[in-house]
């Protein structure tokens, strides 16, 4: 029998404690403290968060709630009111804005911290979870590239399924959490299933030869831990020049035939004069073919995607069809929402009441945004997309879906089609806990959204995950975008 035991979730920091006087992660916090900072989560959402009944219904989420507040019975430590009582409230709006981030003194804390979790790193797609590493780096027993098809008799499928209800999304656009398990699997099972001394786990080998094998937890030792702290102490790290940073966040690589542009973000990057450097130089030097990955793009600034979109689209284009609010300010929860004051000043200015009783951001539903003559890109448009295409990406997306010289290739973003909740998003300030829950307060119906069913916006050409080419670290979807330009030229 396999035992669970949550108080192993800390062991690495019982010897570092003391670098850390003002934070105690092992501290629990009285039921009564936990049931103020719920209850007043549960009004700010109710009373201000613009989409939380988007998905689920009034009833389903008012018994959400309640049931969330009964788990309260008993002291908890932050990561444990965390997971096993935000977490699934959360995950039941499917607003992939809406999630929850541990508190400021927490985050210092774990910062460059390796805590015990389960060991194996998991590709996961469908109902298909394949290893493709492993922290216990002494056990060969199980190798990259081995099917995992259960853990302590927990069939994939179903872990799944219950990994997933603790996670948030927009509508069922799943492939973002997809996505989220496959970068950190033993994150997100140490979190939701807690941690167990040893995990016994079914499995087949790249022969299909199943196999069951006892895999203890991963733990760094005290040792270890003090060895590595002052191993850093002692070395100089060179740290990334600028340009470096940049580059990490978006870059362009051109190729005799077509040209790539990465971008990670819609924020940061100094994007106005690198669009404007890029576009200058594709045309420059006459390229018809451009590739934009947006894989990894979460999203970011609504103006910095429009701005990258006047050089693409062919036509006028505006944000949304809509994007309002409930309410025109955050009273009488103003003290605890960040830059609450600020927000209250800047909405009291923006938005104006309708007929229909909300708080319209005119001017992203009014204004049409026209495409740029200058250095305006007419060649082939190939974007890929996954499940971390998200928000102000997932809208870029849908802006370009549909014309002639555009192809959305790889997978359904994680970012809803039909539109999100967003614009505004500051945090919720939890009182005693100090953590802090995302609160979108515009919904964003998408400009020229087709029916609302949950899901993102689809690529033209899927192209679904490969195990061979994941093994051997080749990116199928670029792949797929390359045979299309060498036949397209020839």
């Amino acid at each position: 029998m396999m035992h669970r035991y949550w108080s192993l979730l800390l062991i690495p920091f019982i010897f570092s404690c003391a670098a850390s006087r003002h934070y105690d992660p092992n501290k629990k916090y009285p039921s009564s403290e936990l049931q103020e900072d719920f209850t007043l989560l549960r009004n700010v959402l109710e009373e201000k968060h613009p989409s939380l009944y988007w998905y689920t219904s009034k009833d389903s989420m008012d018994v959400l709630f309640d049931q969330s507040f009964q788990t309260i019975s008993d002291s908890m430590t932050e990561l444990q009111f965390g997971w096993e009582v935000l977490a699934p409230v959360l995950a039941g709006i499917r607003c992939g804005h809406t999630g929850f981030g541990m508190s400021k003194d927490w985050n210092r804390f774990i910062k460059n911290r390796q805590i015990p979790s389960f060991p194996l790193f998991l590709k996961v797609w469908k109902d298909t979870m394949m290893v493709i590493g492993n922290l216990n780096q002494k056990d060969t027993v199980i190798q990259r590239g081995d099917f995992v098809h259960s853990i302590n008799g927990v069939s994939a499928k179903e872990m799944i399924a219950k990994m997933f209800s603790y996670m948030i999304k927009d509508g069922d656009a799943n492939n973002v959490n997809y996505v989220r398990l496959s970068n950190n699997f033993p994150y997100f099972h140490r979190n939701i299933y807690g941690l167990y001394q040893n995990y016994m786990v079914s499995f087949s080998d790249s022969n299909g030869n199943m196999k069951n094998h006892v895999v203890p937890y991963f733990s760094p030792t005290s040792d270890t831990s003090k060895t590595n702290t002052a191993s850093i102490k002692k070395q100089k790290v060179r740290k990334p020049s600028r340009q470096e940073k940049l580059q990490q966040t978006r870059s362009l690589k051109i190729d005799s035939s077509y040209a790539l542009m990465t971008l990670q973000s819609f924020s940061k990057g100094n994007l106005r004069s690198f669009f404007r450097r890029s576009f200058k130089e594709i045309k420059a030097k006459g390229i018809k073919h451009l590739i934009i990955d947006l894989r990894e793009n979460g999203g970011g600034e609504v103006k910095r995607y429009v701005l990258l979109t006047k050089y693409l689209r062919n036509t006028p284009f505006k944000v949304a069809d809509s994007v309002y609010s409930i309410e025109k300010n955050f009273k009488p929860f103003t003290n605890r929402i960040s830059n609450g004051f600020f927000n209250n000043l800047s909405l009291l200015f923006s938005t104006k009441k309708q007929q229909d009783q909300y708080y319209h951001f005119g001017y992203w539903e009014k204004t049409f945004f026209s495409p740029k003559h200058r250095n305006h890109f007419d060649g082939k448009i190939y974007i890929l997309t996954d499940g971390l295409t998200f928000s102000a990406s997932a809208l870029f997306c849908k802006t370009l879906k549909g014309q002639e010289n555009v192809t959305l290739i790889g997978e359904e973003t994680g970012g809803s089609g039909y539109g999100n909740s967003g614009i505004m998003i500051p945090d919720i300030n939890l009182p005693n806990t100090k953590m802090r829950v995302r609160l979108p307060f515009f919904k964003v119906v998408q400009f020229e959204h087709g029916e609302k069913n949950g899901r993102g916006v689809m690529p033209d050409i899927e192209v679904p995950t490969n195990w061979r080419d994941v093994l051997n670290r080749v990116d199928t979807q670029l792949e797929v975008v390359k045979k299309l330009i060498q036949e397209e030229d020839n």
